[in-house]
């Protein structure tokens, strides 16, 4: 049976590795001066980060997968998810950091809503964070900021100041995604061929006659990966969503049929549509003309 660690709060983790925690809702963990500590797989109802010493480098289980990331990197989880690697025993020298905090720490802050915006932390294909040196240094002196500050006694005002520095760590991590997102050129460029090619096989095998219409979330699973790393990856190289990708991608075929002959009730329920209406809304929405309108002036342009 595997062995899970539930981690309900930060000392949950941390005591586990050794460290007895100050705070109850926060834990900032310098792996170098627990090593060398055990292995867990854990299951968290807290945020982290790990930022993987430069040294570093084994197979971490992600959800139902493995994590693909490398020594330097920064790893970001979310109540909710499973990742880490089962105690089996071995103890094993780290030389990176962790935060982790409980969601408690942000109540009355704008970050309790608006971290459902740090996308990264919704990711379920295997992607960490790849950053340079000084971006690195950033994150460590941040985390060093709040270490800091988890050695003052508590008064009425140090929940606010630590719920700043996560705050501060969050938007600089956002800032480096967005430059790997703009960097990893090739790797995104391989993910949105899959994509396309995705679709090619699910109309081409006319799946859609039996699950309708495919989805971002559909697709997303099918390439490995979260709907919201698809809709990041497509976003960031179109400028568009993942949902307008495959509504033009579907509008195109429909335009091919229509044109073919096809009336506009055969061409929506060919592409999976449950009612004419709804196409025909999307193919405005897209176009700018209705089905109709549209096959009235390809035949005066004839």
């Amino acid at each position: 049976m595997t062995n899970i660690l539930k981690v309900r709060k930060p000392s949950d983790f941390s005591s586990f590795i050794g460290q007895t925690d100050t705070h109850d809702l926060v834990s900032v963990i310098n792996f170098s001066e627990l090593s060398p500590v055990p292995h867990s797989l854990n299951r968290y109802e807290v945020y982290g980060l790990f930022l993987q010493g430069n040294d570093e480098s084994f197979d971490l289980i992600y959800g139902t997968g493995k994590y693909d990331y490398s020594a330097g990197t920064l790893i970001c989880v979310a109540p909710g998810q499973i990742g880490g690697k089962e105690d089996n025993g071995a103890l094993v020298n780290l030389t990176g950091w962790a935060l982790l905090f409980h969601p408690d720490i942000l109540q009355g802050t704008g970050l309790e809503k608006e971290i459902k915006n740090f996308s990264f932390f919704d990711y379920r294909i295997n992607e960490a964070l790849h950053m340079s040196e000084e971006e690195r240094d950033i994150i460590i002196g941040l985390f060093r900021q709040i270490e800091t500050e988890l050695r003052f006694p508590p008064d009425a005002i140090q929940n606010r100041i630590i719920a700043g520095f996560i705050n501060l760590v969050l938007r600089y991590a956002k800032r480096f995604y967005e430059r790997q997102f703009v960097s990893r050129t090739v790797t995104n460029n391989d993910i949105l061929t899959r994509f396309e090619k995705l679709l090619q096989e699910y109309f081409a095998g006319e799946r859609q006659l039996i699950s309708g219409v495919p989805t971002v979330k559909y697709c997303a699973e099918q390439l490995n990966m979260s709907a919201t790393y698809l809709s990041d990856v497509v976003r960031k190289s179109t400028g568009e969503t993942a949902n307008h990708h495959i509504k033009q991608y579907m509008i195109q075929l429909a335009k091919n049929r229509l044109v073919s002959g096809m009336n506009s009730s055969e061409v929506a329920y060919s592409l999976g549509f449950d009612y004419p209406q709804h196409f025909s809304r999307t193919f405005k929405k897209i176009t700018g003309e209705t089905p109709s309108a549209y096959c009235e002036r390809r035949t005066k342009d004839k």
